[in-house]
């Protein structure tokens, strides 16, 4: 299998797009999220911001990729959803959850929210759907003016629904994401404020706090920028603030500066970003059943030894740009390596698309394939369009 093939990459796409299209619409507003293996919908009312905004962002990618109109009428189906039922103009936030007839469940105001939100209407303004623009910044000033902290150049993670508490947690993940619109933003509008700030995001996570914890980027700090080792450290496989060194977040971080790298170029960014790759490599690579387990210890050791879709997806991309702006062999090879691993445990060849998460030895947990806010296929997606977009 040439895992580099352009048209190999276009048809598995598809064949994930397949499985969610047969029963992804829901007429009464917005996308279904939860589907077991042989693509039948289960706990229907149950609806999550991110999820809803990673929808919107791969249907909009779809109709750039083969120019099918139903792909455009999805992407802005997605889009009215987040609008009327996700945004709640009265307190200026979006809701984080929906339950039974689409009204909120869960209100908290979470930044990784808002950077899906900047991202989904960056890709929805990228094919043209009207106000999107304006949605982006909307989204964006609501975090500048709600959670960013000039003193340390993040953004805090979460605040209570009227706004008048702000966590004192600062994570990386919520920036990492937020880094990620941001270059989306800029992509979609050519405004530089956006390129700016993703800049700016990476260089406080990649170098700064990186720097805190030899080279490699931890997931928790205090509100001062203090490393928290222990936050979480009783519950790992935490779905947004796991505890120890996320290898994915390594090698999703060396995706991002490459990226970066395209619009505001510095060595740094190539040098930070084999560091990265190379390490978590090194460290989380099953050597006996293959792919990338989910966590490491500080001190080197496996903490999660589970195998998530998205660590294998976003780590393959990350080979992919690595060999682009390097040309050095061995990261083809990881390329190649990486996907060979998950064609043949991760990828559903019966019914379709990834299983989300698998245990050590390539099992899975159970039948359910995605769930609100934990997968959609965004990542999947997202890596294969990723290495379209550079071979």
């Amino acid at each position: 299998m040439n895992f580099s093939n352009k048209e190999f990459l276009r048809s598995h796409i598809q064949s994930i797009l397949d499985f969610y299209l047969p029963n992804i619409k829901d007429e009464t507003g917005g996308f279904f999220h939860n589907f077991m293996d042989d693509g039948s919908v289960f706990e229907p009312s149950n609806r999550h911001l991110v999820s809803s905004c990673r929808m919107v962002w791969i249907f909009s990618k779809a109709y750039e990729l083969y120019g099918d109109e139903k792909y455009l009428s999805l992407a802005q189906h997605g889009v009215n959803y987040i609008r009327e039922k996700h945004w709640d103009n009265t307190r200026q936030g979006y809701n984080w959850t929906l339950a039974e007839n689409h009204q909120p469940d869960d209100q908290t105001n979470h930044c990784y929210g808002l950077a899906f939100v900047v991202l989904s209407f960056s890709a929805a303004a990228q094919v043209g759907i009207k106000g999107a623009v304006q949605d982006i910044e909307t989204a964006f000033s609501i975090m500048e003016q709600r959670l960013w902290d000039e003193s340390i150049g993040l953004y805090a993670d979460e605040a209570t629904l009227d706004w008048q508490e702000v966590s004192t947690y600062r994570g990386q993940n919520a920036n990492m994401h937020s880094c990620e619109a941001f270059i989306a933003a800029y992509e979609a509008t050519s405004h530089d404020k956006y390129l700016q700030r993703a800049y700016q995001l990476a260089k406080t996570v990649s170098v700064t706090l990186a720097d805190k914890s030899d080279g490699l980027i931890w997931e928790h700090f205090t509100q001062t920028l203090d490393i928290d080792w222990d936050f979480n450290k009783d519950d790992p496989k935490n779905l947004y603030r796991p505890w120890g060194f996320q290898p994915g977040h390594q090698t999703e971080w060396t995706k991002l500066l490459l990226t970066l790298h395209q619009h505001k170029p510095e060595a740094w960014m190539i040098e930070r970003s084999e560091s990265l790759f190379n390490r978590a490599m090194d460290t989380a690579w099953d050597e006996k059943n293959g792919g990338i387990y989910y966590g490491f210890s500080p001190k080197g050791k496996i903490c999660d030894d589970d195998k998530y879709f998205w660590v294998q997806a976003e780590s393959f991309a990350a080979a992919a740009r690595l060999f682009k702006v390097t040309g050095q062999e061995c990261y083809s090879v990881w390329y190649d390596r990486i996907w060979d691993y998950a064609w043949l445990h991760m990828v559903d060849h019966e019914y379709g698309a990834w299983f989300r998460v698998l245990t050590a030895d390539n099992k899975k947990y159970s039948e359910q394939k995605s769930t609100a806010g934990g997968k959609c296929d965004y990542h999947t997606i997202g890596a294969c369009w990723d290495v379209l977009r550079i071979l």
